[in-house]
């Protein structure tokens, strides 16, 4: 994260702070303030301390008891500062390209965004492995993968065709199947409201392709051992060209697995989504900056109307 792009959201979290202090002060009291500015108990941190200490704790994944140490201060006081600086990190959204000051916070803000401007999507799932429930708990066995056979929480990610984030959350159990996760959490619905939307998807989505198939895209079914030589070398090229066209989507949850607690979260569960939120904003405000590729057209044009 560069110098600049650090007092960007510096200056834009403190107004959202702000803001967000006002008006929950504003509901605990029933009315305006009635005391005079600056009363109450003073933060130990200054705002740029708490988003700075809040920041390594989400990129590199140090505890709060050795930021705690390296700052000289209490664990209680990272704690606090954390705690309420993270969830304003997770309300920020997701940044668009060439669309400053845009941000997407739902899935039918996706899909609006996707038909307007007229992008194909690519979305997949993200697996983050987590701390095991203790014995006894209530679906405990719903976090272990199927695939990883670890205890893991879910996610969706969308992207564009330049695997550029887009969005990144929907969480859900580890054990649920991608395509049970497409009709819980709405993909489908968002597919049948904007009929104009195209996505890349693997196969894990193959319902969703054979339920949409003028929308969404999945590699072909491979032929039978006993096929023509020719079917095998035209399924093998056709699902080339399929995974070429979505690996950007990997680069995306690559991108995701450069911070520390998405590669492995020991928090509390119910801090999962914010924490996931809150990273993937922060990945969209660098990947939105990149510069749109403009796809070079091939199709033959005449230089002459007559003959030589």
């Amino acid at each position: 994260m560069g110098r600049q792009h650090l007092g960007e959201l510096l200056d834009e979290l403190e107004l959202r702070w702000q803001s967000r202090c006002e008006s929950g002060r504003h509901e605990r009291r029933g009315g305006s303030r009635r005391r005079q500015t600056g009363a109450g108990p003073k933060y130990v941190f200054t705002f740029r301390d708490r988003l700075i200490v809040t920041l390594v704790h989400l990129r590199t994944g140090l505890t709060q008891e050795a930021l705690a140490v390296a700052y000289d201060v209490g664990s209680s006081t990272v704690s606090r500062a954390i705690n309420e600086l993270r969830p304003v990190l997770a309300g920020r959204g997701f940044a668009v390209p060439d669309r400053p000051g845009l941000r997407l916070r739902t899935l039918e803000d996706v899909f609006a965004y996707a038909q307007a401007e007229g992008i194909e999507l690519r979305l997949d799932g993200a697996e983050t492995q987590v701390r095991r429930p203790q014995p006894g708990r209530p679906g405990r066995r719903a976090f272990v993968s199927g695939k990883r056979r670890q205890n893991t929480i879910k996610t969706t990610t969308f992207s564009d065709g330049q695997g550029r984030l887009l969005f990144s959350g929907v969480e859900r159990p580890g054990r649920m199947h991608d395509q049970t996760a497409v009709r819980t959490e709405g993909i489908a619905e968002q597919f049948r409201r904007y009929p104009d939307v195209k996505a890349k998807v693997d196969s894990g989505y193959a319902g969703l392709a054979k339920e949409f198939p003028d929308q969404v895209t999945a590699p072909p079914k491979k032929p039978k051992d006993d096929a023509p030589e020719g079917d095998k070398r035209a399924w093998r090229e056709a699902r080339r060209r399929q995974s070429s066209a979505r690996i950007c989507i990997e680069h995306a949850n690559a991108e995701l697995r450069q911070w520390a607690p998405m590669r492995r979260f020991t928090g509390r569960r119910e801090t999962y989504p914010p924490t996931q939120r809150a990273i993937g904003g922060l990945i969209s405000d660098r990947a939105a900056k990149r510069p749109t590729r403009r796809d070079h057209s091939t199709e033959l044009v005449l230089v002459r109307d007559t003959a030589c």
